[in-house]
């Protein structure tokens, strides 16, 4: 017999939240966001693209507020612990978006999101083999049709927007140009129905021409007029930690957290620099370390390599359990996404099921670099950060944590959770494997001062990971500005310039991207909190093996599973 707690009070109700929810995602979720739909797996969607006209903006928001009333009505306290969170995290979700929708705007400020979502549109077509090409090809004409238009809504909708939100879709806009001249065409390059191809010909000629005169739109006419402000505030920084993450902890003393775990980590960085190089301050040698990195053709087999020792180790030190032998495909990053990020892992949705491959993105330097600038760039990719990104991304971070989404609770959760959980799983993982022991010479390193290394790698990573933390919150409340941020990421977040730009960039919009340290922080307290009420019986892969099979919601809800209680997460 279930004990009381998963028991939920009210059948009537638990099946009123079930058909709300599951409305939710079929009449809102997924008929605003049809790319959302292909990408997790439902295919009735593929033909069919993102309307951001303002009339279909507006109703949108009409259908959002009706589902949170519908869904506020159903009282928590008559269902069962799961369904409690599964509540909460569709009120969150509903939330999240109307902030969005309503208050932040990027569909008025962020002329990237159109060029971009169109790139998105169609390569969650060509990526994945879940049908003919022929059909993907049918639904790609179809979302293409609409792509013309969808830029036409941009120039519409566009109203004075942040110019490094201008310049980052300037910038993004060749890559995104070129993919739809070669990339796309050479995806379908199979399909033998002549009038097929030469339907698709006209479709993406069509869209060519349109993102070519966007982007002259752009440097033109937007770019000189670009002078609004990319800044959050407190307020709507507050409420959007809220909604996503489920942390109401107030910014003064998320930045006091931020500040202690940054100084820590370099004081733990400097105590093994000095060990290494004593005569040496700490930062050349962190120019060493950044030497010690691979030819950039060889990059993603140096990904590649790292593979068979993480899984041993994981396996042979019961770490957690991987419920797959398929591994993740490496490749470059899509040319839509390499402007702001310099490693991905991008997995088939829950509901994918024929086209299961998961992909291990890695953004190459660009080729227009001069020597120097990939010199710079390829410091981020050194001996100690290549095998922090692999665990990060691969084993056992973010693939890992995919892997167990089949074993989640019920849709909601494989459908929708927090960065904070799965970013902040992933950086976790990064110091954990080092703390159980892989790194250690003849585990994963050849000697005692490669080890040394690679921990100044993890270090690094999470140095870069605590100046986002403290990088988000200060720069969207005005007490930082752009230039101060990049220079934040140097001098006290250990970063190449190069890095420190991609970084700050990325902060204009992905502005809580705190969520890794915020993350990792939550996920070592409940560890702590756990292996203290469960003394001699904690186990290190159940407590992992547990955390992951409840999906990837906000941890306040994991901790509420797993520990029974409301304690704080932080």
């Amino acid at each position: 017999m279930l004990p009381l707690a998963a028991r939920a009070k009210s059948p009537d109700a638990q099946k009123a939240f079930l058909q709300a929810s599951d409305a939710y995602f079929d009449d809102v979720f997924f008929a605003f966001q049809p790319t959302q739909g292909t990408l997790a797996g439902y295919h009735q969607w593929d033909n069919r693209l993102e309307d951001n006209s303002r009339a279909t903006i507006d109703a949108e928001i009409v259908a959002l507020h009706k589902f949170d009333k519908r869904i506020s009505e159903i009282p928590a306290h008559d269902l069962d612990e799961a369904a409690q969170g599964d509540r909460a995290l569709v009120l969150s979700s509903i939330h999240s978006t109307l902030l969005t929708l309503e208050t932040i705007r990027p569909w008025e400020k962020n002329p990237d999101n159109y060029s971009g979502a169109i790139s998105n549109a169609a390569f969650s077509l060509m990526e994945r083999k879940f049908a003919s090409p022929e059909e993907r090809l049918r639904s790609l004409i179809a979302r293409e049709k609409l792509m013309p238009n969808s830029l036409d809504q941009a120039r519409a909708n566009l109203k004075n927007p942040p110019r490094i939100y201008t310049e980052i879709a300037i910038e993004q806009l060749p890559g995104i140009v070129s993919f739809f001249e070669h990339d796309v065409p050479l995806a379908f390059a199979d399909v033998k129905d002549a009038a097929l191809s030469a339907e698709f010909a006209t479709t993406n000629a069509a869209v060519i021409k349109s993102l070519n005169e966007y982007q002259a739109w752009l440097k033109a006419d937007l770019l000189p007029r670009s002078k609004g402000d990319f800044r959050f505030g407190a307020n709507t920084y507050s409420k959007k930690l809220a909604f996503d993450e489920m942390v109401d902890t107030p910014l003064d003393k998320l930045l006091d957290i931020a500040y202690a775990d940054l100084h820590k980590n370099k004081a733990e960085f400097n105590r093994i620099a000095k060990e290494l190089e004593p005569e040496k301050d700490p930062r050349v040698v962190l120019d060493l370390l950044g030497q010690n990195h691979p030819a950039p053709d060889k990059l993603l087999q140096s990904f590649r390599d790292t593979f068979d020792g993480l899984i041993h180790f994981i396996r042979a030190h019961n770490i957690v359990t991987i419920p797959s032998e398929v591994r993740p495909i490496l490749e470059e990053t899509p040319p839509f996404m390499r402007a702001t990020t310099f490693a991905s892992m991008d997995t088939p949705g829950p509901f994918e099921a024929h086209a299961t491959e998961a992909y291990f993105n890695v953004t190459l330097p660009d080729a227009a670099m001069t020597p120097a600038e990939i010199e710079g760039y390829m410091h981020a990719f050194n001996v100690g950060t290549v095998i922090s990104t692999a665990v990060h991304e691969a084993y056992p971070g973010h693939y890992v944590q995919f892997l167990w989404v089949p074993s989640a609770k019920s849709r909601v959760r494989k459908l929708l959770g927090a960065a904070s959980n799965a970013e902040g799983w992933a950086h976790y993982c990064e110091q954990m494997m080092l703390d159980e022991g892989y790194g250690q010479p003849g585990v994963g390193a050849k000697t005692e001062r490669e080890a040394k290394f690679l921990r100044l790698g993890q270090l690094q990573d999470a140095l870069l990971r605590d100046s986002r933390f403290v990088v988000g919150i200060k720069m969207h409340t005005g007490k930082m500005t752009y230039d101060e941020a990049v220079k934040f990421f140097v001098d006290e977040g250990y970063q190449s310039h190069e890095t420190g730009v991609v970084e700050t960039k990325r902060g204009t919009s992905d502005a809580t991207y705190l969520y890794y340290t915020l993350g990792k922080l939550e996920i070592l307290k409940l560890r702590e909190d756990l292996r203290k009420k469960e003394g001699a019986a904690f186990s290190l892969q159940k407590f992992h093996d547990a955390f992951l099979s409840e999906g990837f919601p906000p941890i306040k809800i994991v901790r509420k599973s797993m520990l029974g209680d409301d304690s704080p997460t932080l």
